[in-house]
């Protein structure tokens, strides 16, 4: 199965560049990028590019949280039990640390539960529940972060059995209704704030219970690394007040009084100034990784480690469990790969092997389908002969619609429009594929399903400057919703020959035009695994600070090279 051939096509209006101009120029192509992404009015501009906490939101606006906030009290007075029940991924053990610190200010004491991925599955399963209650013993009060709103079943189990539950999720609600519980604290059942990841909404409800009951030793600005943390790894959008968070929580990154986060950076090489980058691809991993070789606890004894000794020795634990998932994961994508051949021309991609590790087939799914631009499930099918798997979608195309399109060959599945998971026999994969295809043809039209590449604005090297990326990074923090942008560059050749690293990564030194004299560095990740036409070349690129050993650069990054026009 070859890789589509992407079209290059300019967002919007083409900017439009002065021959004469320098970085000095930069405004206006910092007023282009913006109009590009609607933000009118010189209110929402100022707070697009500057956002302050006093701008967060009532937290009461969100549903049920009244009623949240009243029984959370109620608890608290009489001294209940309560048990934090949330997933395993970095939003799961985010949002259980977040909801744990805010009910020990109020002095509970709250026991944690995390489900294992292989053999309990994603939310309230009946089996992580028994377990959980044999673990935890029975709780007053059960608070579920970062899933259980679909978990109708398992949640009338929890009530019959006199346990009152909260939810605090930020999923899809499922075709089942609303559960049975005393509150429903999710944004998606009612329309505002629907961007937030869980640890989000989480962060909303200390935000509630201080309005509330207001603890003088308690700053809620403590919190912003943590939920910065899982609102880029859970890739959410950055609009709103994600984009509030995330920009105060970065800054707090470096300096935070978190043993766990100050480990996990020093373990991950990064040196004062954090970026979303640096979440993305340093920390989120090293904590998915625990959950996706089954001992998330690890993960959440990091966060909650009060011993900065301890959290060093548990970080370098989360870093070994990265290297055995990124080895498994190289070996699965491979496998993948192979096996591909017999599907070529299918408009999707559904896989499934009894070698896989459910633990790493969501990031095999999600290479898969940037790398053939095709929606994509990856299955990973235990000893009785039942699948996991993981799917990751291309725009225009609901994973959603599709699984419910798709349930008769199904066991369950569910989630989010571009990311889901679906439990499946193995017997049954072939049909799923047969009509998950047939469902993405009806749905789509070739246009829709074509690779593309969407181009901000034409830059000359001569403009690329430290003072250009400063006005630049007014724009961030990136992430769906507001897309790092995207500059493309003609006529560049090589300087010097190319580097490769690990055999797959190339260091390029570029020059534009035969008589450029502003030599960049870029790195083209899994460059070295592609046939490069002769220079000249145009490029597409995005654009980084870099520090390494306290010298500031400007950083490119390729995302795709084709020969000039």
């Amino acid at each position: 199965m070859s890789e589509g051939v992407k079209r290059w096509m300019i967002r919007g209006e083409s900017f439009q560049m002065d021959e004469n101009g320098a970085a000095t120029d930069f405004p206006a192509i910092l007023a282009h990028l913006i109009k590009q992404r609607n933000i009118i009015g010189s209110d929402d501009l100022e707070r697009f590019l500057d956002p302050k906490l006093k701008d967060l939101a009532d937290p009461f606006l969100l549903p049920d949280m009244r009623l949240c906030v009243q029984r959370i009290f109620q608890a608290v007075d009489a001294k209940q039990k309560i048990c934090i029940f949330g997933d395993y991924d970095v939003d799961g053990v985010t949002s259980i640390t977040v909801m744990r610190s805010i009910l020990r200010a109020y002095g509970i004491e709250p026991e944690y539960f995390v489900p294992q991925r292989s053999a309990e599955g994603y939310g309230l399963s009946m089996a992580a529940l028994e377990r959980c209650m044999s673990q935890c013993g029975i709780p007053d009060l059960l608070i579920t972060v970062d899933c259980g709103t679909s978990s109708v079943e398992e949640i009338a189990g929890l009530t019959a059995r006199g346990i009152d539950v909260i939810i605090v999720d930020h999923h899809e609600p499922g075709p089942g209704g609303r559960p049975d519980c005393v509150a429903l604290v999710n944004p998606k059942c009612d329309g505002q704030f629907g961007y937030l990841c869980a640890a989000g909404v989480c962060f909303k409800v200390a935000h509630a219970l201080l309005k509330t009951r207001h603890l003088k030793d308690y700053d809620l600005k403590n919190l912003l690394d943590m939920v910065s943390v899982a609102t880029i790894a859970d890739i959410v959008p950055m609009i709103g007040e994600n984009r509030l968070i995330v920009r105060h929580g970065l800054k707090r990154l470096p300096v935070t009084s978190n043993h766990g986060l100050r480990a996990l950076q020093k373990v991950a090489g990064m040196n004062g100034a954090a970026t979303s980058m640096d979440v993305g691809f340093r920390i989120g991993p090293r904590l998915n990784a625990a959950g996706r070789m089954d001992q998330p606890e690890m993960a959440l004894a990091t966060l909650m480690c009060e011993n900065a000794e301890e959290a060093g020795e548990l970080a370098l634990l989360l870093d070994d469990f990265n290297r055995e998932r990124q080895a498994m994961e190289e070996r699965t994508r491979r496998e993948a790969l192979e096996m591909m051949k017999d599907f070529e021309n299918d408009p999707v991609i559904v896989l499934g092997s009894h070698d896989w590790h459910p633990g790493v087939v969501g990031i095999v799914a999600s290479r898969l389908m940037r790398q053939y631009h095709r929606p994509t499930f990856v299955i990973a099918i235990d000893g009785k002969n039942t699948g996991k798997g993981s799917g990751r979608s291309i725009a225009g195309v609901s994973l959603v619609a599709a699984i419910a399109d798709c349930r008769e060959a199904l066991i369950a599945g569910g989630g989010h429009e571009m990311a889901a998971g679906i439990s499946i026999e193995a017997e049954q994969i072939d049909e799923f594929r047969r009509k998950f295809a047939a469902h993405v043809l009806a749905s789509t039209t070739v246009e829709q399903r074509s690779p593309k590449i969407h181009l901000d604005a034409e830059l000359c090297f001569d403009w690329l400057s430290l003072d250009f990326l400063k006005s630049y990074e007014l724009l961030q923090p990136f992430g769906s919703g507001n897309p790092q942008p995207v500059f493309f560059a003609r006529d560049v050749y090589l300087s010097r020959p190319p580097m490769h690293l690990k055999n797959k990564h190339l260091r390029l030194f570029l020059r534009q035009g035969l008589s450029g004299l502003n030599e960049l560095s870029a790195m083209f990740f899994n460059g070295g695994e592609r046939q490069l036409p002769d220079p000249p070349w145009d490029i597409a690129f995005t654009i980084d600070r870099n520090t390494f050993r306290g010298t500031t650069s400007l950083q490119v990054v390729i995302t795709d090279l084709r020969a000039s026009a």
